[in-house]
């Protein structure tokens, strides 16, 4: 594992925390879908970049 890929998986659940704060804060259902997106696309380039 990568030192890049290790920061891009943390970032990406550090986003789905916030996604799950969030919700529970009620704040717009557009905000939960831009960090989602977010949180997605950081976990995804995380895993792509694993060496396996």
């Amino acid at each position: 594992m990568t030192g890049m890929s290790t920061v891009l998986i943390v970032v990406g659940l550090f986003f789905v925390g916030g996604i799950i704060s969030f919700a529970k804060q009620k704040m717009p259902t557009s905000l939960i879908v831009l960090v989602s997106i977010g949180a997605v696309m950081c976990l995804g380039a995380g895993v792509l970049r694993l060496e396996v």
